[in-house]
Protein backbone atom coordinates (compact mmCIF):
# COMPACT_ATOMS: atom_id res chain seq x y z
CA UNK A 1 0.00 0.00 0.00
CA UNK A 2 1.22 3.32 -1.30
CA UNK A 3 1.47 6.45 1.62
CA UNK A 4 -1.65 7.97 2.27
CA UNK A 5 -2.61 11.36 2.80
CA UNK A 6 -2.24 13.32 5.89
CA UNK A 7 -5.96 14.92 5.95
CA UNK A 8 -9.31 13.36 5.39
CA UNK A 9 -12.63 14.92 5.11
CA UNK A 10 -16.12 14.10 5.36
CA UNK A 11 -18.54 16.63 5.91
CA UNK A 12 -17.71 18.02 9.68
CA UNK A 13 -15.82 15.30 10.60
CA UNK A 14 -11.72 15.22 9.52
CA UNK A 15 -9.02 12.48 10.20
CA UNK A 16 -5.90 14.31 10.28
CA UNK A 17 -2.10 12.93 11.10
CA UNK A 18 -1.00 13.16 14.65
CA UNK A 19 1.71 16.10 15.56
CA UNK A 20 3.21 16.52 18.85
CA UNK A 21 1.20 19.43 19.08
CA UNK A 22 -1.67 17.33 20.08
CA UNK A 23 -0.56 16.48 23.14
CA UNK A 24 -2.20 18.67 25.62
CA UNK A 25 -5.42 17.58 23.54
CA UNK A 26 -4.92 14.65 23.81
CA UNK A 27 -4.10 14.36 27.41
CA UNK A 28 -7.31 16.21 28.04
CA UNK A 29 -9.53 13.81 26.04
CA UNK A 30 -8.05 10.75 27.11
CA UNK A 31 -8.14 11.65 30.82
CA UNK A 32 -11.98 12.54 30.07
CA UNK A 33 -12.55 9.49 28.27
CA UNK A 34 -10.68 7.14 31.02
CA UNK A 35 -14.28 5.13 32.33
CA UNK A 36 -15.44 4.44 28.84
CA UNK A 37 -11.36 3.85 27.40
CA UNK A 38 -10.07 1.52 29.96
CA UNK A 39 -12.31 -1.11 30.47
CA UNK A 40 -11.24 -2.33 26.54
CA UNK A 41 -7.98 -0.40 25.67
CA UNK A 42 -5.06 -1.26 27.76
CA UNK A 43 -3.30 1.60 27.21
CA UNK A 44 -5.81 3.49 28.74
CA UNK A 45 -6.49 1.09 31.75
CA UNK A 46 -3.79 2.57 33.93
CA UNK A 47 -4.64 6.38 33.82
CA UNK A 48 -3.54 8.11 30.80
CA UNK A 49 -0.50 11.37 31.20
CA UNK A 50 0.66 14.14 29.22
CA UNK A 51 3.82 11.44 29.39
CA UNK A 52 1.71 8.87 27.80
CA UNK A 53 0.76 11.49 25.18
CA UNK A 54 4.22 12.69 24.05
CA UNK A 55 5.17 8.67 24.01
CA UNK A 56 2.27 7.88 21.50
CA UNK A 57 2.72 10.57 19.57
CA UNK A 58 6.37 10.10 19.37
CA UNK A 59 5.85 6.49 18.14
CA UNK A 60 3.12 7.52 15.79
CA UNK A 61 5.60 9.56 14.06
CA UNK A 62 8.30 6.80 13.77
CA UNK A 63 5.72 4.59 12.41
CA UNK A 64 4.38 7.16 9.80
CA UNK A 65 8.02 7.56 8.94
CA UNK A 66 9.10 3.79 8.15
CA UNK A 67 5.65 3.08 6.78
CA UNK A 68 4.34 0.74 9.51
CA UNK A 69 1.33 2.66 10.68
CA UNK A 70 -0.70 5.58 9.53
CA UNK A 71 -2.42 7.24 12.88
CA UNK A 72 -4.73 10.16 13.14
CA UNK A 73 -6.71 12.65 15.15
CA UNK A 74 -10.75 12.02 14.41
CA UNK A 75 -12.23 15.35 14.58
CA UNK A 76 -15.57 16.80 14.77
CA UNK A 77 -15.28 20.35 13.89
CA UNK A 78 -12.71 21.65 16.31
CA UNK A 79 -13.30 18.98 18.84
CA UNK A 80 -11.16 15.85 19.27
CA UNK A 81 -13.15 12.75 19.18
CA UNK A 82 -10.91 10.23 19.22
CA UNK A 83 -8.12 8.11 17.27
CA UNK A 84 -8.20 5.91 14.45
CA UNK A 85 -4.82 4.27 12.13
CA UNK A 86 -4.31 2.26 9.69
CA UNK A 87 -1.11 -0.76 10.23
CA UNK A 88 -0.06 -2.38 7.42
CA UNK A 89 0.15 -6.43 7.87
CA UNK A 90 0.87 -9.01 5.19
CA UNK A 91 -0.95 -7.95 1.97
CA UNK A 92 -3.51 -5.81 3.54
CA UNK A 93 -3.98 -3.52 6.52
CA UNK A 94 -5.64 -3.20 9.76
CA UNK A 95 -7.86 -0.40 11.13
CA UNK A 96 -8.41 0.14 14.92
CA UNK A 97 -9.80 3.14 16.32
CA UNK A 98 -11.12 4.60 19.68
CA UNK A 99 -13.65 7.32 20.60
CA UNK A 100 -13.96 9.98 23.76
CA UNK A 101 -17.09 9.32 25.55
CA UNK A 102 -19.26 12.20 24.31
CA UNK A 103 -18.71 11.08 20.75
CA UNK A 104 -20.19 7.55 20.82
CA UNK A 105 -23.11 6.34 19.17
CA UNK A 106 -22.90 9.16 16.07
CA UNK A 107 -21.74 7.20 13.57
CA UNK A 108 -18.59 9.33 13.25
CA UNK A 109 -16.63 5.66 13.39
CA UNK A 110 -18.72 4.58 10.76
CA UNK A 111 -17.77 7.46 8.09
CA UNK A 112 -14.04 7.30 9.59
CA UNK A 113 -13.69 3.49 8.67
CA UNK A 114 -15.30 3.61 5.79
CA UNK A 115 -12.83 6.71 4.36
CA UNK A 116 -9.97 4.85 5.57
CA UNK A 117 -11.26 1.57 4.10
CA UNK A 118 -11.66 3.28 0.36
CA UNK A 119 -8.61 4.36 0.42
CA UNK A 120 -6.64 1.29 1.52
CA UNK A 121 -8.23 -0.06 -1.43
CA UNK A 122 -7.47 3.10 -3.83
CA UNK A 123 -3.81 2.87 -2.17
CA UNK A 124 -3.27 -1.18 -2.97
CA UNK A 125 -4.62 -3.22 0.38
CA UNK A 126 -5.75 -6.19 -0.74
CA UNK A 127 -8.01 -6.66 2.42
CA UNK A 128 -9.11 -4.54 5.48
CA UNK A 129 -9.06 -6.10 8.92
CA UNK A 130 -10.82 -5.13 12.21
CA UNK A 131 -10.22 -6.72 15.50
CA UNK A 132 -11.73 -6.18 18.19
CA UNK A 133 -12.35 -8.10 22.19
CA UNK A 134 -15.22 -10.29 22.11
CA UNK A 135 -17.07 -8.56 24.81
CA UNK A 136 -16.91 -5.11 22.79
CA UNK A 137 -19.87 -5.11 21.38
CA UNK A 138 -19.87 -1.31 19.80
CA UNK A 139 -16.46 -2.12 18.40
CA UNK A 140 -17.82 -4.83 16.53
CA UNK A 141 -20.97 -3.03 15.47
CA UNK A 142 -18.64 -0.82 12.56
CA UNK A 143 -17.39 -3.63 10.58
CA UNK A 144 -21.06 -5.67 10.59
CA UNK A 145 -22.82 -2.22 9.78
CA UNK A 146 -20.20 -1.95 6.74
CA UNK A 147 -20.06 -5.22 5.11
CA UNK A 148 -17.36 -6.85 6.66
CA UNK A 149 -17.24 -10.77 7.35
CA UNK A 150 -16.33 -11.83 10.62
CA UNK A 151 -13.72 -14.84 9.85
CA UNK A 152 -12.55 -15.76 12.86
CA UNK A 153 -11.39 -15.67 16.50
CA UNK A 154 -7.62 -15.55 17.70
CA UNK A 155 -6.42 -15.34 21.45
CA UNK A 156 -5.68 -11.07 22.33
CA UNK A 157 -2.17 -9.93 23.10
CA UNK A 158 -1.23 -9.85 26.25
CA UNK A 159 -1.85 -7.42 28.68
CA UNK A 160 -5.38 -7.77 28.56
CA UNK A 161 -7.77 -4.30 29.57
CA UNK A 162 -9.97 -5.58 32.63
CA UNK A 163 -13.15 -6.23 30.45
CA UNK A 164 -11.50 -8.02 27.42
CA UNK A 165 -12.19 -12.09 27.65
CA UNK A 166 -9.20 -12.58 25.67
CA UNK A 167 -10.18 -13.73 22.37
CA UNK A 168 -10.47 -11.38 19.43
CA UNK A 169 -13.20 -11.60 16.56
CA UNK A 170 -11.82 -10.62 13.52
CA UNK A 171 -13.89 -9.11 10.53
CA UNK A 172 -12.24 -8.45 7.10
CA UNK A 173 -13.04 -7.05 3.53
CA UNK A 174 -11.67 -8.13 0.78
CA UNK A 175 -10.48 -6.07 -2.27
CA UNK A 176 -13.15 -7.12 -5.10
CA UNK A 177 -12.68 -6.09 -9.04
CA UNK A 178 -14.75 -2.74 -8.19
CA UNK A 179 -12.21 -1.38 -5.66
CA UNK A 180 -9.17 -2.03 -7.94
CA UNK A 181 -8.04 0.78 -9.17
CA UNK A 182 -8.66 1.71 -12.94
CA UNK A 183 -5.93 0.36 -15.48
CA UNK A 184 -4.17 3.27 -17.45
Amino acid sequence: METPAETYRDGDLTLTRWHAGDRPVLTAVVSGSLAHLSPFLIWAAGGYTDDDSAEFLRLTAKRWESGEAYEYALTLGSALAGGIGVMHRDGGVEIGYWLARDFVGRGLMTRAVTLLTEEAFRLGAGYVEIKHDERNVRSGAVPARLGFTEVRSEPAEKPLAPACAGTNRVWRLARTPCSAPAAP
